[in-house]
Protein backbone atom coordinates (compact mmCIF):
# COMPACT_ATOMS: atom_id res chain seq x y z
CA UNK A 1 0.00 0.00 0.00
CA UNK A 2 1.36 3.43 -0.93
CA UNK A 3 1.97 5.86 1.93
CA UNK A 4 1.79 9.60 1.31
CA UNK A 5 3.46 12.05 3.68
CA UNK A 6 0.75 14.66 3.34
CA UNK A 7 -1.98 12.54 4.86
CA UNK A 8 -0.77 9.43 6.65
CA UNK A 9 0.96 8.56 9.92
CA UNK A 10 4.67 7.95 10.13
CA UNK A 11 6.87 6.36 12.81
CA UNK A 12 9.81 8.28 14.25
CA UNK A 13 13.09 6.36 14.17
CA UNK A 14 14.02 7.65 17.61
CA UNK A 15 10.90 6.14 19.18
CA UNK A 16 9.92 3.03 17.22
CA UNK A 17 7.25 2.01 19.70
CA UNK A 18 5.38 5.30 19.44
CA UNK A 19 3.37 6.37 16.41
CA UNK A 20 3.54 10.10 15.72
CA UNK A 21 1.15 11.85 13.36
CA UNK A 22 2.43 14.60 11.09
CA UNK A 23 -0.65 16.74 11.52
CA UNK A 24 -0.18 16.94 15.29
CA UNK A 25 3.55 17.63 15.43
CA UNK A 26 4.71 20.84 17.02
CA UNK A 27 7.06 22.97 14.95
CA UNK A 28 9.78 24.08 17.34
CA UNK A 29 12.02 27.02 16.66
CA UNK A 30 15.65 26.42 17.55
CA UNK A 31 16.67 29.08 20.09
CA UNK A 32 19.45 31.47 19.25
CA UNK A 33 22.76 30.90 21.03
CA UNK A 34 22.57 34.22 22.88
CA UNK A 35 19.26 33.31 24.45
CA UNK A 36 20.29 29.91 25.76
CA UNK A 37 21.69 31.23 29.02
CA UNK A 38 18.47 32.96 30.02
CA UNK A 39 16.10 30.11 29.12
CA UNK A 40 15.58 26.77 30.85
CA UNK A 41 17.56 24.04 29.18
CA UNK A 42 14.38 22.11 28.51
CA UNK A 43 12.34 25.08 27.31
CA UNK A 44 11.12 25.24 23.71
CA UNK A 45 8.95 27.85 22.09
CA UNK A 46 6.14 26.53 19.91
CA UNK A 47 5.64 28.71 16.87
CA UNK A 48 2.09 29.75 16.05
CA UNK A 49 0.53 29.06 12.65
CA UNK A 50 0.63 32.79 11.99
CA UNK A 51 4.40 32.80 12.64
CA UNK A 52 4.94 29.94 10.23
CA UNK A 53 2.67 31.26 7.49
CA UNK A 54 4.00 34.79 7.33
CA UNK A 55 7.63 34.72 8.50
CA UNK A 56 9.79 37.04 6.38
CA UNK A 57 12.58 34.56 5.76
CA UNK A 58 12.91 30.77 5.84
CA UNK A 59 14.18 29.41 9.14
CA UNK A 60 15.58 26.05 10.08
CA UNK A 61 13.01 23.97 11.94
CA UNK A 62 12.90 20.61 13.56
CA UNK A 63 9.85 18.52 14.33
CA UNK A 64 9.04 17.26 17.77
CA UNK A 65 6.06 15.15 18.75
CA UNK A 66 3.22 16.86 20.58
CA UNK A 67 3.34 16.49 24.35
CA UNK A 68 -0.39 15.73 24.40
CA UNK A 69 -1.26 12.06 24.72
CA UNK A 70 -5.02 12.58 24.82
CA UNK A 71 -7.15 11.35 21.90
CA UNK A 72 -8.76 14.08 19.83
CA UNK A 73 -12.22 13.65 21.35
CA UNK A 74 -10.89 13.97 24.90
CA UNK A 75 -9.19 17.28 24.11
CA UNK A 76 -12.50 18.98 23.28
CA UNK A 77 -13.41 19.29 26.94
CA UNK A 78 -10.05 20.70 27.96
CA UNK A 79 -9.86 24.15 29.52
CA UNK A 80 -9.84 26.91 26.95
CA UNK A 81 -6.33 28.38 26.59
CA UNK A 82 -5.73 32.00 27.52
CA UNK A 83 -4.22 32.86 24.12
CA UNK A 84 -5.86 30.83 21.30
CA UNK A 85 -4.01 30.34 18.04
CA UNK A 86 -5.14 32.49 15.12
CA UNK A 87 -5.58 30.47 11.90
CA UNK A 88 -5.25 32.10 8.51
CA UNK A 89 -5.33 30.31 5.16
CA UNK A 90 -1.95 30.72 3.51
CA UNK A 91 -1.43 31.73 -0.09
CA UNK A 92 -2.06 29.05 -2.69
CA UNK A 93 1.41 29.87 -4.04
CA UNK A 94 2.81 27.90 -1.13
CA UNK A 95 3.53 24.23 -1.74
CA UNK A 96 0.98 21.85 -0.27
CA UNK A 97 3.49 19.96 1.83
CA UNK A 98 4.88 23.23 3.23
CA UNK A 99 1.59 24.59 4.55
CA UNK A 100 1.85 24.48 8.35
CA UNK A 101 -0.92 22.96 10.44
CA UNK A 102 -1.28 21.70 13.97
CA UNK A 103 -4.38 19.73 14.90
CA UNK A 104 -3.95 20.52 18.59
CA UNK A 105 -3.44 24.18 17.69
CA UNK A 106 -6.64 24.20 15.64
CA UNK A 107 -8.61 22.67 18.49
CA UNK A 108 -7.16 25.20 20.93
CA UNK A 109 -8.10 28.07 18.60
CA UNK A 110 -11.80 27.24 18.56
CA UNK A 111 -13.81 29.86 20.45
CA UNK A 112 -15.75 27.60 22.83
CA UNK A 113 -16.21 24.11 24.20
CA UNK A 114 -19.41 23.99 22.14
CA UNK A 115 -17.46 24.57 18.91
CA UNK A 116 -14.87 22.00 19.93
CA UNK A 117 -17.58 19.42 20.59
CA UNK A 118 -19.38 20.19 17.31
CA UNK A 119 -16.17 19.73 15.28
CA UNK A 120 -14.91 16.61 17.05
CA UNK A 121 -15.99 14.41 14.13
CA UNK A 122 -14.11 16.50 11.56
CA UNK A 123 -10.95 16.49 13.65
CA UNK A 124 -11.18 12.73 14.10
CA UNK A 125 -11.93 11.55 10.55
CA UNK A 126 -11.34 14.30 7.95
CA UNK A 127 -8.15 13.56 6.00
CA UNK A 128 -5.42 15.83 7.32
CA UNK A 129 -4.24 17.05 3.92
CA UNK A 130 -7.80 18.36 3.54
CA UNK A 131 -8.31 19.52 7.10
CA UNK A 132 -5.44 21.97 7.03
CA UNK A 133 -6.99 23.76 4.04
CA UNK A 134 -10.59 23.50 5.26
CA UNK A 135 -9.96 24.50 8.88
CA UNK A 136 -11.10 28.09 8.35
CA UNK A 137 -14.28 26.86 6.65
CA UNK A 138 -15.16 24.64 9.61
CA UNK A 139 -15.06 27.66 11.93
CA UNK A 140 -17.63 29.65 9.94
CA UNK A 141 -21.08 30.24 11.46
CA UNK A 142 -22.89 28.43 8.65
CA UNK A 143 -20.89 25.24 9.20
CA UNK A 144 -21.38 25.29 12.96
CA UNK A 145 -25.11 25.79 12.30
CA UNK A 146 -25.02 22.77 9.98
CA UNK A 147 -23.34 20.72 12.71
CA UNK A 148 -26.04 21.77 15.22
CA UNK A 149 -28.69 20.63 12.75
CA UNK A 150 -26.91 17.29 12.32
CA UNK A 151 -26.59 16.91 16.08
CA UNK A 152 -30.35 17.34 16.37
CA UNK A 153 -30.69 14.66 13.69
CA UNK A 154 -28.59 12.29 15.81
CA UNK A 155 -25.21 12.66 14.08
CA UNK A 156 -22.47 12.68 16.71
CA UNK A 157 -18.91 11.38 16.87
CA UNK A 158 -17.19 8.66 14.90
CA UNK A 159 -17.19 6.36 17.91
CA UNK A 160 -20.79 6.98 18.92
CA UNK A 161 -23.69 4.76 17.80
CA UNK A 162 -24.74 5.67 14.27
CA UNK A 163 -28.19 7.24 13.94
CA UNK A 164 -30.71 4.79 12.55
CA UNK A 165 -32.33 7.19 10.10
CA UNK A 166 -29.39 9.30 8.83
CA UNK A 167 -26.92 8.08 6.19
CA UNK A 168 -24.03 7.47 5.98
CA UNK A 169 -22.71 6.59 9.44
CA UNK A 170 -20.79 9.51 10.98
CA UNK A 171 -17.43 7.77 10.54
CA UNK A 172 -18.08 7.56 6.79
CA UNK A 173 -19.32 11.11 6.09
CA UNK A 174 -15.81 12.18 5.06
CA UNK A 175 -14.71 8.88 3.51
CA UNK A 176 -13.91 10.76 0.28
CA UNK A 177 -11.09 12.56 2.11
CA UNK A 178 -9.12 9.30 2.39
CA UNK A 179 -7.92 10.20 -1.11
CA UNK A 180 -5.03 12.60 -0.34
CA UNK A 181 -5.54 16.05 -1.83
CA UNK A 182 -2.20 16.08 -3.61
CA UNK A 183 -2.99 12.77 -5.32
CA UNK A 184 -6.39 13.78 -6.72
CA UNK A 185 -6.44 13.50 -10.50
CA UNK A 186 -10.18 13.04 -11.22
CA UNK A 187 -13.29 14.36 -9.47
CA UNK A 188 -16.66 12.64 -9.96
CA UNK A 189 -19.47 14.80 -8.61
CA UNK A 190 -22.61 13.31 -7.13
CA UNK A 191 -25.73 14.91 -5.62
CA UNK A 192 -26.47 13.44 -2.20
CA UNK A 193 -25.96 10.01 -0.59
CA UNK A 194 -28.18 7.06 -1.46
CA UNK A 195 -31.19 7.18 0.92
CA UNK A 196 -31.59 3.40 1.29
CA UNK A 197 -30.42 1.45 4.33
CA UNK A 198 -26.83 0.26 4.04
CA UNK A 199 -26.15 2.00 0.72
CA UNK A 200 -24.30 5.23 1.52
CA UNK A 201 -20.73 5.09 2.78
CA UNK A 202 -19.26 8.47 1.89
CA UNK A 203 -18.22 7.98 -1.75
CA UNK A 204 -20.43 9.30 -4.55
CA UNK A 205 -22.14 6.59 -6.63
CA UNK A 206 -20.48 3.85 -4.54
CA UNK A 207 -22.05 1.29 -2.19
CA UNK A 208 -20.36 -1.07 0.30
CA UNK A 209 -19.60 -4.68 -0.68
CA UNK A 210 -22.62 -6.95 -0.43
CA UNK A 211 -25.11 -4.20 -1.30
CA UNK A 212 -26.93 -4.54 -4.67
CA UNK A 213 -25.47 -2.30 -7.37
CA UNK A 214 -27.73 0.78 -7.79
CA UNK A 215 -29.24 1.48 -11.21
CA UNK A 216 -27.13 4.60 -11.82
CA UNK A 217 -23.93 2.70 -11.12
CA UNK A 218 -25.05 -0.15 -13.37
CA UNK A 219 -25.30 2.44 -16.16
CA UNK A 220 -21.83 3.75 -15.30
CA UNK A 221 -20.54 0.19 -15.70
CA UNK A 222 -22.32 -0.10 -19.06
CA UNK A 223 -20.64 3.06 -20.37
CA UNK A 224 -17.28 1.93 -19.01
CA UNK A 225 -17.60 -1.40 -20.81
CA UNK A 226 -18.53 0.38 -24.05
CA UNK A 227 -15.28 2.38 -23.81
CA UNK A 228 -13.15 -0.50 -22.49
CA UNK A 229 -14.58 -3.78 -23.85
CA UNK A 230 -12.26 -5.81 -21.61
CA UNK A 231 -14.01 -4.44 -18.54
CA UNK A 232 -16.08 -7.08 -16.77
CA UNK A 233 -18.65 -5.35 -14.53
CA UNK A 234 -18.15 -6.64 -10.99
CA UNK A 235 -20.97 -8.01 -8.88
CA UNK A 236 -20.39 -5.24 -6.35
CA UNK A 237 -20.65 -1.45 -6.45
CA UNK A 238 -17.71 -0.60 -4.22
CA UNK A 239 -15.62 2.10 -5.94
CA UNK A 240 -12.76 2.17 -3.45
CA UNK A 241 -10.45 0.96 -6.23
CA UNK A 242 -10.98 4.26 -8.02
CA UNK A 243 -10.56 6.32 -4.86
CA UNK A 244 -7.22 4.61 -4.20
CA UNK A 245 -6.00 5.79 -7.62
CA UNK A 246 -6.79 9.45 -7.04
CA UNK A 247 -10.47 9.65 -8.01
CA UNK A 248 -12.30 11.98 -5.62
CA UNK A 249 -15.86 10.68 -5.27
CA UNK A 250 -17.63 13.75 -3.86
CA UNK A 251 -21.31 14.43 -3.31
CA UNK A 252 -22.65 17.99 -3.11
CA UNK A 253 -24.53 17.06 0.08
CA UNK A 254 -22.84 14.65 2.47
CA UNK A 255 -25.76 13.32 4.55
CA UNK A 256 -29.40 12.35 3.98
CA UNK A 257 -32.42 11.22 5.94
CA UNK A 258 -33.50 7.64 5.29
CA UNK A 259 -35.91 7.35 2.38
CA UNK A 260 -35.91 11.11 1.75
CA UNK A 261 -33.59 12.25 -1.08
CA UNK A 262 -32.34 15.85 -0.74
CA UNK A 263 -33.64 16.02 2.85
CA UNK A 264 -30.34 17.57 4.00
CA UNK A 265 -29.99 19.88 0.99
CA UNK A 266 -29.69 23.64 1.56
CA UNK A 267 -28.46 23.17 5.11
CA UNK A 268 -24.87 24.17 4.40
CA UNK A 269 -23.28 21.13 2.80
CA UNK A 270 -23.32 22.74 -0.63
CA UNK A 271 -21.22 25.68 0.57
CA UNK A 272 -18.76 23.32 2.24
CA UNK A 273 -18.30 21.07 -0.79
CA UNK A 274 -17.97 24.16 -2.98
CA UNK A 275 -15.02 25.07 -0.80
CA UNK A 276 -13.66 21.53 -1.29
CA UNK A 277 -13.75 22.13 -5.04
CA UNK A 278 -11.83 25.41 -4.63
CA UNK A 279 -9.19 23.54 -2.65
CA UNK A 280 -8.97 20.97 -5.47
CA UNK A 281 -8.60 23.82 -7.94
CA UNK A 282 -5.59 25.09 -5.99
CA UNK A 283 -3.89 21.82 -5.01
CA UNK A 284 -5.42 18.89 -6.88
CA UNK A 285 -2.56 16.87 -8.37
CA UNK A 286 0.08 18.77 -6.38
CA UNK A 287 1.88 15.54 -5.44
CA UNK A 288 1.78 13.97 -8.89
CA UNK A 289 5.14 13.74 -10.69
CA UNK A 290 5.80 15.96 -13.68
CA UNK A 291 5.29 14.63 -17.19
CA UNK A 292 9.05 14.31 -17.76
CA UNK A 293 9.42 12.28 -14.58
CA UNK A 294 10.59 15.25 -12.57
CA UNK A 295 9.54 16.07 -9.03
CA UNK A 296 6.01 17.18 -8.18
CA UNK A 297 5.50 20.94 -8.14
CA UNK A 298 3.58 21.01 -4.86
CA UNK A 299 0.76 23.08 -6.36
CA UNK A 300 -2.22 22.09 -8.46
CA UNK A 301 -1.67 21.60 -12.16
CA UNK A 302 -5.15 20.52 -13.10
CA UNK A 303 -7.55 17.60 -12.73
CA UNK A 304 -10.37 16.02 -14.71
CA UNK A 305 -13.88 16.83 -13.47
CA UNK A 306 -16.76 14.57 -14.48
CA UNK A 307 -20.01 16.49 -14.05
CA UNK A 308 -22.98 14.24 -14.76
CA UNK A 309 -26.37 15.90 -14.66
CA UNK A 310 -27.60 19.49 -14.58
CA UNK A 311 -26.87 20.02 -10.87
CA UNK A 312 -23.25 18.91 -11.22
CA UNK A 313 -22.81 21.04 -14.37
CA UNK A 314 -23.92 24.15 -12.49
CA UNK A 315 -21.29 23.57 -9.80
CA UNK A 316 -18.22 23.43 -12.04
CA UNK A 317 -18.35 26.78 -13.79
CA UNK A 318 -15.45 28.16 -11.75
CA UNK A 319 -13.27 25.20 -12.78
CA UNK A 320 -13.64 25.80 -16.50
CA UNK A 321 -11.15 27.86 -18.44
CA UNK A 322 -8.12 25.74 -19.33
CA UNK A 323 -6.42 24.51 -16.17
CA UNK A 324 -8.80 21.58 -15.75
CA UNK A 325 -10.64 19.28 -18.13
CA UNK A 326 -14.35 19.57 -17.30
CA UNK A 327 -16.56 16.95 -18.98
CA UNK A 328 -20.34 17.30 -18.77
CA UNK A 329 -23.15 14.99 -19.79
CA UNK A 330 -26.56 13.74 -18.73
CA UNK A 331 -26.81 11.92 -15.39
CA UNK A 332 -26.42 8.09 -15.41
CA UNK A 333 -29.82 7.69 -13.79
CA UNK A 334 -32.18 5.41 -15.76
CA UNK A 335 -34.35 8.49 -16.30
CA UNK A 336 -31.66 10.34 -18.24
CA UNK A 337 -28.83 7.98 -19.25
CA UNK A 338 -30.22 7.61 -22.79
CA UNK A 339 -30.21 11.40 -23.22
CA UNK A 340 -26.45 11.83 -23.34
CA UNK A 341 -24.72 9.77 -20.68
CA UNK A 342 -24.35 6.66 -22.79
CA UNK A 343 -21.70 7.30 -25.42
CA UNK A 344 -20.16 10.32 -23.68
CA UNK A 345 -16.66 8.75 -23.81
CA UNK A 346 -15.63 10.39 -20.55
CA UNK A 347 -13.43 7.61 -19.20
CA UNK A 348 -11.17 7.50 -22.25
CA UNK A 349 -11.12 11.30 -22.56
CA UNK A 350 -10.08 11.59 -18.92
CA UNK A 351 -7.14 9.22 -19.37
CA UNK A 352 -5.99 10.86 -22.59
CA UNK A 353 -5.89 14.25 -20.87
CA UNK A 354 -4.13 12.92 -17.77
CA UNK A 355 -1.40 11.28 -19.82
CA UNK A 356 -0.93 14.42 -21.88
CA UNK A 357 -0.66 16.50 -18.69
CA UNK A 358 1.24 14.16 -16.36
CA UNK A 359 2.88 11.59 -18.64
CA UNK A 360 2.49 7.96 -19.63
CA UNK A 361 0.78 5.84 -17.02
CA UNK A 362 -0.86 8.83 -15.31
CA UNK A 363 -4.38 7.71 -16.24
CA UNK A 364 -6.82 5.77 -14.08
CA UNK A 365 -7.21 2.02 -14.45
CA UNK A 366 -11.00 2.25 -14.51
CA UNK A 367 -11.29 -1.54 -14.76
CA UNK A 368 -9.50 -2.01 -11.43
CA UNK A 369 -12.34 -2.49 -8.99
Amino acid sequence: MAVYLEDLPVSMKSAPAQQVFLEDLEVVKKPKTAALASEPTTGKRQRTLLDMAFSDAPKRQKLAPSTSTLPVAARFTATKPAAPVTLTLVSTKQKLSAIPFSLSGFIASLPSDDARALLALECDVLGKSWLKLLADELRKPYFLALKRFLLAEGVRGAGDPAPLRIYPAPKDIYAWSATPLGRVKVVILGQDPYPGAGQAHGLSFSVPPGVPVPASLQNIYKELRAEYPAFAPPAHGHLAGWAAQGVLLLNAVLTVRAGAPASHAERGWEAFTERVLRVVDAYGGASLPARDGGAATGVGRGVVVLAWGAQAARRVGALEGGKHLVLKSAHPSPKSADRGFFGNGHFRQANAWLEARYGAGAGVDWCKL
